[in-house]
């Protein structure tokens, strides 16, 4: 029995802000000098982000027109925990529920009663009762649903999610599989001068996505057979990408060393995938990759031969979002999924999510159609390419 990713919905929060301006906001927050600047600048420049989204409008704002941050020169009291947490309480589920409404929307035959499972996915904000079961009541799913959590786990956190999603489909006839990936991330702006801090504060955005799985292919468009999955764990970045809650907000660690290091582990992640499946890299056209940053980017194309517009999707939700943690890789399978056709039936797709470990997690679709499912057999329709079929399990 295979399972289906059927359709990706997304949300973002209403404050849009251009990139070199959070910069302006990030110089006038650290009291930088005019040199300090404009390194500040030159970092945001090249970051491969026009813009990103957020819950708090002040990183559009002059100083002294703040409502989270204080109206204060260094923005003393710095805000703690608590006050964040308040913040994600208040934005988590409205957004939540966009981004779900608009994955069911592409799915009328999906009654919201048909639901099985629901897992909710969060590394920027912890809270119980907790975003699922605020989402039972908002979105009136049985009450009986059987709920899971995905917390803490950072930017690779969605492909634990639809493995999870994938085990209830393979084990449960008529599994409907709700995944919601909801991140904060501009909650948790450190007020730091250490270069691990300016990049993170220079990278990540807010915003969610929601994911319906289930054991056959959507009715119309097309569906992600989800194929294969392989976790890998580069224990030399342990401490080279970290994620620690403290007194001001959750603090993330992501040295320069981060791009490297998956230069060196992505080519060997890539076999031991495909290892077992008849699928080789060469076979691959479709590339769905989390966008930690433009540099993690290049380090990729370079170990596995890829080129930027194999990569398109990525830079184009980099550009667009930022890295919005968890919530990433599925706005890149959204772009991606825009732009097949039947035609692509059977065609491969690889994947990957990085975070905290160093974990580098692959995952291999393939493009499905409910008009080839009487010749899907585990992750591939054989109308399209014959020597690619999976036997079920």
């Amino acid at each position: 029995m295979s399972s289906y990713l059927c359709a990706i919905g997304t949300a973002n929060p209403p404050h849009r802000i251009p990139q070199l301006q959070i910069a302006d906001f990030m110089a006038s927050a650290l009291e930088l000098d005019e040199a300090g600047t404009r390194k500040l600048r030159a970092l945001y420049r090249v970051s491969g982000i026009g813009q990103r989204y957020t819950v708090l409008p002040d990183y559009g704002r002059p100083p002294g027109e703040f409502e989270f941050f204080p109206n204060t020169p260094g923005l003393e009291p710095f805000p703690g925990v608590g006050q964040r947490m308040t913040q994600y309480r208040q934005h988590a589920l409205p957004l939540s529920v966009q981004a779900v409404k608009n994955c069911l929307a592409q799915l009328p035959e999906v009654e919201i009663a048909s639901i099985t499972h629901l897992i909710t996915v969060s590394c920027t904000g912890m809270y119980a009762p907790g975003l699922d079961i605020e989402l039972v009541a908002a979105l009136g799913l049985p009450g009986n649903v059987q709920r899971t959590c995905v917390n803490f786990m950072g930017c690779y956190a969605a492909v634990n999610a639809l493995k999870l999603a994938d085990a209830f489909c393979r084990s449960t006839p008529g599994a409907r599989v709700l995944v919601v990936c909801t991140e904060l991330c501009t909650l948790h702006f450190q007020k730091s001068h250490e270069d691990d801090h300016l990049v993170s504060n220079a990278l990540f955005g807010d915003g969610a996505a929601a994911v319906l799985v289930q054991s056959q292919p959507a009715t119309t468009g097309p569906s992600l057979a989800l194929a294969g999955f392989h976790c890998g764990l580069e224990p030399e970045g342990h401490t080279d990408m970290a994620w620690h809650i403290n007194d001001f907000g959750f603090e993330m660690t992501l040295s320069s060393y981060v791009p490297r290091m998956i230069q060196q582990g992505i080519g060997q992640l890539t076999r031991q995938l495909l290892q077992d499946l008849p699928v080789q890299l060469a076979d691959i056209r479709s590339f769905a990759i989390h966008p930690g940053g433009r540099k993690i980017l290049e380090a990729i194309e370079q170990a596995l031969g890829l080129t930027a517009h194999d990569n398109r999707f990525a830079y184009h939700v980099l550009r667009e979002y930022g890295n919005m943690s968890s919530a990433t890789v599925l706005y890149v399978l959204r772009e991606l999924m825009r732009t097949l056709t039947p035609a692509d039936a059977g065609e491969p797709v690889l994947s990957f999510a990085f975070g905290p470990g160093l974990t580098l997690e692959a995952m291999l679709l393939t493009v499905a159609y409910e008009v080839n499912a009487k010749n899907v057999d585990g992750i591939v329709s054989v109308e399209k390419v014959k020597d690619v079929a999976v036997p079920s399990s």
